[in-house]
């Protein structure tokens, strides 16, 4: 309780403290995503109960919420709201006041179809009463508030219209997919350097286009904005109680990026401000899709969501996990056979067991499961109860509870397997599948809105999993027999449907799926790059190439020009020797070594040679701006002849 007394006293003396006192911090999760990213699956259990590294995802959200000094927190419920309510219960969130310090109250509500819906709920129970926390459920995060919450209230004290600040933080997205390691799309924000507000918001979920349109007069009004696509959008908000009245008087508000923050950010009317606050070495990321599922997995397996990681946090009936080399967890009871080969960055669950010569590398096993002999499991999430016979394969796919994989099976790259699914013997299951013992609802116009609805509602003629193949050379038959209980149904084929891919089609699903992205699909958007440039950039693109960790299963990564940094500072170095008194020519002939030895072009010597003259211009002490633009102007007079050297082109100019 030590951390409200200094909530209070932070906040200054007199009135203004005693309320401060009198309010707790409070916080609303919304535990319903709103999306369509996590069916099958969330079609018979809510996105936040899946299990995050062996943990329902709710539980890292909540105890996050704890340990950040909040005292109050309000779960919005609508989807599988029953199973959401039985678990806050089950893990001691709610039903035992005295067990924690921050009180947990579910809300139930199946009207709503969107966070905005949710929150004009919450604005009709009037249970909010001073600034509060804004999150969802799927979230991650191990940063401090105090300084967050803080910059909040002083500005909220200066200027009423600041209702509401975003934690961001950078994160360099991919160049050619434009996203994120998260597999989110590209965001670009427009801050004001010193205020930190948020002049513009664009996370291009309607296209794919590589430019943005400012408004003129944001421009005419901010001097000195800063552009960023560089920054990572936490969707941890710190909101003042208006944020709920607007929602309430804007019905059209559904999405709180695309409608409520673009919407404040455009209304010249009332004037409410956004702003942001970055976080550097703190952790926070949302599980928004399967890609930033795999992404935060092994964000916490290694260690970088401390203490949000495995064998510190115990929820309900979890069990004593234990760290061991290599990034290796284990329960206190796994059954473990001498020859099976558990790699780095593995998780092994209460009462599994895992036959001979298996080899688990960069998975996550659930518990209860039971692993035959020489099966291969990488790169893959394994739920509970799964049973997965002898000489089985599954790579870099998610296996949901009670699934069972006869002997031979193989489950390709990017699948999802819902509950109780039944593959059968030497089947090969295709890659980035999608099976379900629930067939494809008709309506899809919000996730959650059909969940909570009886899953019989609304259902389109999804055929049987029918395009498959045998693992021995011969046909598998698919199960055409809708009767679940039948017992051999998935002994020659697959008991489940096979979902068909959104209109964006089965080529798109490798964006966001738990497997890496595959290299012909890299090399295809390099192509394109390359051919739209019209400037032949194409070796500067060559320089920049994308490569997967060793272990072939984490995220695509940009290799920073590597190279061209060390290049860069060895030129730098050269010419500082040159400034001691080597001639223009001799530096000429190292530069031009160093380039033949890196295989760079001309236009880097040019960038390289630039960089250079202009540090020197710039290290030496200046008094004023007028004094450092001399002794530019200087530098750049006497070692035009070398830049020229290099700038024969206009593209090497630029």
């Amino acid at each position: 309780m030590s951390q409200k007394k200094s909530r209070g006293g932070a906040a200054g003396a007199g009135d203004d403290a005693e309320d401060l006192s009198r309010s707790p911090l409070q916080a609303v999760l919304l535990a319903d995503s709103f999306t369509l990213k996590f069916r099958p699956i969330t079609l018979e259990r809510p996105k936040v109960l899946l299990p995050l590294v062996n943990v329902p995802m709710i539980d890292y959200t909540l105890s996050w919420l704890e340990t950040a000094g909040v005292e109050e927190v309000f779960v919005f419920c609508c989807a599988h709201a029953q199973q959401v309510k039985e678990h806050l219960e089950d893990a001691g969130w709610t039903g035992q006041p005295a067990a924690r310090e921050m009180a947990v109250t579910a809300v139930e509500s199946h009207d709503a179809i969107s966070a905005g819906d949710a929150l004009r709920v919450m604005y009709g129970r009037g249970v909010i009463h001073g600034d509060f926390i804004l999150i969802s459920g799927d979230t991650v995060s191990n940063m401090s508030l105090k300084d967050a919450l803080q910059e909040h209230k002083d500005r909220r004290k200066k200027d009423p219209l600041a209702v509401m600040t975003m934690i961001i933080k950078h994160s360099k997205p991919s160049i050619l997919t434009h996203q994120t390691r998260l597999g989110n799309d590209e965001i670009v924000m427009a801050i004001a350097p010193e205020t930190k507000e948020l002049l513009y918001y664009e996370d291009r979920a309607d296209g794919s286009h590589l430019c943005v349109t400012i408004d003129k007069d944001i421009l005419a009004s901010n001097p000195t904005l800063q552009l960023h696509n560089n920054m990572e959008d936490c969707y941890i908000d710190i909101c003042s109680p208006e944020v709920l009245s607007l929602f309430t008087d804007n019905f059209d508000y559904q999405h709180l990026r695309r409608h409520f923050v673009k919407g404040l950010l455009v209304d010249d009317i009332m004037g409410y401000k956004i702003y942001t606050h970055e976080i550097c070495s703190s952790y926070a990321a949302r599980i928004d899709n399967f890609r930033s599922y795999d992404a935060v997995s092994k964000d916490i397996i290694q260690r970088w969501t401390y203490p949000m990681v495995p064998d510190v946090l115990s929820f309900g009936n979890c069990h004593e996990v234990k760290l061991h080399r290599q990034g290796i967890y284990k329960a206190s009871d796994v059954t473990l056979s001498h020859s099976a080969q558990i790699g780095a960055n593995s998780v092994i669950g209460n009462a599994t067991s895992i036959g001979e010569h298996c080899k688990i590398s960069n998975s996550v096993i659930g518990a209860g499961c039971c692993i035959g002999k020489n099966v291969i499991i990488h790169g893959s999430y394994i739920w509970d109860n799964v049973i997965i016979e002898d000489g089985c394969k599954v790579s870099n796919s998610l296996v949901g509870d009670d699934v069972h994989l006869r002997a031979g099976a193989i489950v390709e790259p990017g699948c999802i397997l819902s509950f109780k699914i039944k593959v059968g013997k030497n089947v090969v299951v295709p890659a980035y599948s999608k099976v379900s013992l629930l067939e494809k609802p008709s309506n899809e116009d919000s996730d959650e809105e059909l969940e909570y609805a009886d899953t019989n509602s609304g259902v389109t003629d999804s055929p049987p999993f029918s395009s498959m193949r045998s693992n021995a050379g011969r046909p598998a038959v698919p199960s055409k027999d809708d009767d679940l209980g039948a017992s051999e149904t998935g002994t020659s084929g697959v008991l489940g449907y096979i979902w068909a891919s959104s209109d964006t089609g089965t080529q798109e699903d490798w964006r966001q799926s738990i497997a890496p992205i595959p290299k012909e699909k890299l090399q295809e958007m390099q192509h394109a790059v390359s051919v739209d440039d019209d400037n032949g950039s194409e070796e500067d693109l060559n320089n920049r190439q994308y490569e997967q960790d060793h272990d072939g299963d984490s995220e695509i990564s940009v290799v920073e020009d590597d190279d061209y940094t060390k290049f860069e500072k060895e030129v730098e170095e050269t010419f500082q020797r040159a400034l001691d008194g080597i001639h223009e020519d001799n530096l000429i002939l190292e530069i031009n070594a160093l380039r033949l030895s890196y295989s760079l072009q001309h236009a880097d010597c040019a960038g390289a040679v630039f960089y250079s003259v202009m540090r020197s211009a710039s290290v030496a002490a200046q008094s004023t701006n007028d004094n450092l633009l001399k002794t530019t102007a200087d530098a750049l007079a006497k070692w035009k002849d070398l830049l020229r050297n290099y700038t024969k082109t206009v593209d090497e100019e630029v």
